[in-house]
């Protein structure tokens, strides 16, 4: 008998998280999805093996729910996804207060409580996953796409990925992360994919699944923690 297991996804209204919130439902996980509106974004419908949490993920209330649905409704947490995060570009002197709040409170505060009580889960249970959706301007900024604040607050994650892949290797808790080039989300307007493609040497943009399969392959992959998996067409290799 095949002992099915839970995922959390925030940030799974829409883009990445719809994505991965569908694909984990279709590969047999039940999963606890969150985003600020969820139950009214009508992009999740009604499943038995699904529970939708709404708040903002940047609260330990938010936080403390999501961990608390998933194991009352479905006994425990085996994997979570940092995906909630925003992403705001321009050049680092226009940055104000309210954009760096913004960036922290979701990037930052988004990760810090949501995976602290999951690892108080995963520790019972003595094994886990966390995989956190990061950036590849953090390994590689480009010239042209100033966005220094954002790299802040992914760059801090990706670290982050690497101290709690050594601090919880003795515990059976893997940490990891992706590194996504431009993906092809409702973030994107149609007219700005022929710039966007060009950030990549692979001349094109990514898509949700093939994020999607690296969340796949990072889960099942359990030799591996601390590791950064870059889905950025090779922008990371360095300038071309």
């Amino acid at each position: 008998m095949t002992v099915q297991k839970t995922a959390i996804v925030t940030g799974a209204s829409s883009g990445i998280g719809l994505g991965l919130t569908m694909a984990l439902v279709e590969h047999g996980y039940r999963v606890v999805a969150n985003s600020r509106q969820i139950t009214t974004a009508g992009t999740l419908g009604p499943c038995d093996h699904l529970a939708l949490v709404d708040g903002d993920i940047a609260s330990p209330n938010t936080a403390h729910r999501i961990v608390e649905t998933a194991v009352q409704r479905f006994g425990s947490v085996d994997v979570l996804v940092n995906n909630a995060g925003i992403f705001i570009p321009k050049p680092f002197t226009d940055y104000t207060t309210e954009d760096f709040e913004r960036l922290v409170s979701t990037n930052l505060a988004g990760f810090l409580y949501v995976t602290q009580a999951v690892v108080r889960q995963m520790r019972r249970q003595g094994a886990g996953h966390v995989v956190n959706i990061t950036t590849t301007l953090a390994d590689q900024p480009i010239a042209g796409v100033p966005a220094a604040i954002p790299v802040l607050t992914k760059g801090g994650l990706n670290a982050v990925t690497a101290a709690l892949a050594i601090e919880y290797a003795g515990e059976g808790i893997r940490f990891n992360a992706i590194g996504a080039g431009i993906i092809d989300t409702p973030m994107h307007k149609p007219e700005t994919h022929g710039f966007l493609k060009t950030l990549h040497p692979i001349q094109r943009i990514g898509t949700v699944s093939e994020i999607v399969d690296a969340v796949l392959y990072l889960t099942d992959a359990t030799f591996v923690t601390g590791e950064v998996l870059h889905v950025d067409g090779g922008a990371h290799a360095g300038k071309w």
